[in-house]
């Protein structure tokens, strides 16, 4: 009853078994032995849509998983793991499988593997999100919501007063918007692919740019948001839209774009598209760790991403800051992955082997590799944990570079373990762009003349991979051979390579006489001109491989990319225009990355000035962000003379004995 909250102890209790026979699920006449779990053999007792209240009267469902001996709870009190989703509390998490097991598991499943093992697991559904009241606003009522939330359980006579908390992506969001706020209990986290350090650079803008993976998020969540899923009209007008359609014939406006019949979630879309500049709107709890380092939980926190994921730079920003910060020990984990797929050995069309998985490389799986950093610090168990790497990361490449027998390259990789982040030994090295698309440390030429490109806003250069998610049916995230084709929107026939459309310029080094590895954020400094009040550069890293048997025409794999807009070249807070034709220095800063390009390979760097639909495109007027109706093409200088240097920093790390 709407208002009303539910006491844990009133609702109808089920074992967990009868849950899931109902459901159908395979799990139901599972049950550990007692010596696998190191606890006392129990079942799991369930009590569902219990409402949270919080401090402005929403109420927030919630389920509590709790451990049961004879159909009833077991007396004591118990650690709490907590997830705050907005997908649904008892829907299917698709990354919570394993290397050997495809099949995901439900969170009914998640759940009863920590409550066999002495947790209580406890799911809720995020403020106006699946049986939740109030109305979603996204990220921003995470911190509070999750202070309240936090307040309730550590007030529960079955908590012994400690909570760890976990969740991939939008459930790593609300773990470092309760960690922001402080939230009490709080005993150790687990962030797996999110957690906002500044939204403004990773995950909503990035350089300036609108990141449109929020429209297509957004248009797919609408779906089950209670308003339309209720209502069989609204339903059907949503499923009606054609998505790649709209994105076919932008720009929009609010009130005329594919979430149009979702005002809620065009609200809250077209309010972070028209923030372009940094203002106080950037700077809120929820999406802005960086201005809470100081309050944020002192407690044992684990920092997982991936290199085709978009928030690696969420997680070595947030490591960086709070190692350095917090007495409870930090640790950060990149692999080779996109968006939470850790049990995956491939990403896009590149395979990096047997060894890319967390199952057998961290743990013997994901849900081992959470248990041991919950044992630790939420029971106090000895099992080593305290004592592991501060970093693991995976270094990709040096594999065979053939076609495997699913069709991918076999780009290959390994394993390494790190005492910090920056590894300490980097070498941060300068590679100048010149006029005959030469990548080198050598210093450019005297009077080397400009490059100029023309950049049509109507015609971008298409997004192939990269840090991408939630982008379907319109962009797809991973490694991939940087050429168009049907698979990729915008990509035209013949579907020729990238380099060889006339706005890319491109560079590269000689075949390399030796292995360089690259870990570490990646820089462009560039000197640049337009012929209009503002545009955008982009810079992207390739790893070339050379022609071969499997690739007659060679394999440009990209690694990572950035984009800058150029109205932000000297401050995100007071943007300036470009003074037309004169020249202007700015900088992209391009997501981290580790690969080895090996003996043979090329170093490649492109620039250009679109990335669609990964970012929306500049209309280059300098119109307001998300505003601009009317568009033009923009004639674009890069200068590559002495003088006037353009250059890529690449962070080089020695090789070790």
């Amino acid at each position: 009853m709407e208002g009303a909250l539910i006491e844990p102890e009133r609702p109808t209790r089920r074992t967990l078994a009868g849950l899931l026979a109902a459901a159908g699920a395979c799990l139901g006449a599972w049950r550990p032995a007692a010596a696998e779990m190191g606890e006392t053999p129990c079942d799991v007792a369930l009590t569902s849509d219990v409402m949270i209240p919080t401090r402005d009267g929403v109420l927030l469902a919630t389920d509590i998983y709790r451990p049961a001996r004879g159909g009833k709870n077991a007396p004591g009190r118990f650690p709490v793991i907590l997830e705050r989703t907005p997908y649904g509390k008892t829907v299917v998490s698709r990354s919570e499988r394993t290397a050997s097991n495809p099949k995901p598991m439900s969170r009914a499943e998640v759940a009863r593997f920590f409550v066999s093992r002495g947790y209580i697991v406890i799911y809720q559904d995020c403020r106006g999100r699946g049986a939740s009241q109030g109305k979603f606003v996204k990220y921003l009522s995470d911190g509070a919501d999750g202070y309240d939330t936090c307040a309730w359980i550590v007030g529960q006579p079955w908590c012994d007063g400690k909570i760890g908390t976990m969740g991939l992506s939008y459930a790593a969001h609300t773990q470092g918007a309760l960690g922001c706020a402080n939230a009490p209990g709080i005993a150790a986290m687990f962030l797996d692919s999110g957690g906002f350090a500044n939204a403004y650079q990773g995950g909503i803008r990035q350089g300036g740019a609108f990141e449109l993976k929020q429209v297509t998020w957004a248009y797919s969540e609408a779906l089950e948001s209670p308003w339309i899923a209720g209502d069989p009209g609204r339903l059907a007008a949503m499923k009606a839209v054609d998505i790649k359609a709209w994105f076919a014939r932008m720009p929009w406006t609010k009130g005329h774009s594919p979430l149009s019949g979702a005002p809620e979630y065009e609200d809250y879309v077209f309010e972070q598209w028209e923030h372009g500049t940094f203002d106080a709107y950037w700077k809120q709890m929820g999406i802005y760790a960086e201005g809470f380092y100081d309050k944020f939980s002192d407690a044992p926190m684990t920092h997982m991403s991936s290199w085709y994921d978009p928030y690696p730079r969420t997680a070595t920003t947030n490591y960086i800051a709070l190692s350095r910060r917090k007495k409870g020990p930090v640790r950060l984990i990149l692999g080779p992955w996109t968006h939470g797929d850790r049990s995956l050995t491939w990403a896009g069309d590149v395979d990096f082997g047997p060894a890319a998985t967390v199952d057998g490389a961290l743990a013997p799986d994901f849900l081992t590799l959470r248990l041991r950093w919950f044992d630790c610090w939420l029971k106090g168990k000895a099992n080593g944990v305290e004592g592991e790497p501060a970093v693991r990361l995976f270094v990709m490449g040096g594999g065979s570079g053939r076609r495997n027998a699913a069709g991918r390259l076999d780009h290959g990789g390994r394993w390494r373990a790190e005492r910090d982040w920056p590894i300490p030994e980097t070498r941060s090295t300068t590679y100048y762009v010149h006029g005959d698309g030469a990548l080198s440390p050598a210093t450019p030429a005297a009077g080397a003349a400009p490059l100029v490109y023309a950049y049509d806003p109507d015609h971008p250069v298409p997004t192939i991979g990269g840090t991408v998610t939630s982008g379907q049916p319109v962009m797809v995230g991973g490694a991939f051979d940087q050429r168009e084709g049907p698979r990729f929107f915008g990509s035209r026939e013949p579907y020729r390579p990238l380099a060889d459309r006339a706005d890319v310029l491109v560079f590269q080094t000689e075949p390399l006489a030796e292995d360089i590895e690259i870990t570490g954020p990646v820089a462009a400094r560039l000197t640049i001109a337009s012929d209009g009040p503002d545009t955008d550069f982009t810079m992207k890293l390739i790893d070339v491989y050379p022609p071969s048997d499997d690739y007659p025409g060679g394999f440009a794999m990209n690694i990572t990319d950035g984009i800058v807009r150029a109205r932000y070249r000297k401050s995100w807070e007071h943007p300036s225009s470009l003074t037309p034709g004169e020249s202007a220095e700015v900088e992209i800063d391009a997501f981290p990355t580790s690969n080895l390009f090996k003996k043979g390979h090329r170093i490649r760097i492109d620039i250009s000035s679109s990335n669609f639909p990964h970012f929306d495109v500049n209309p280059n007027t300098g119109a307001p962000e998300g505003q601009g109706i009317t568009r033009r093409k923009a004639r674009n200088t890069l200068f590559v003379d002495a003088s006037r240097p353009s250059c890529v920093i690449l962070p080089i790390i020695p090789e070790r004995a």
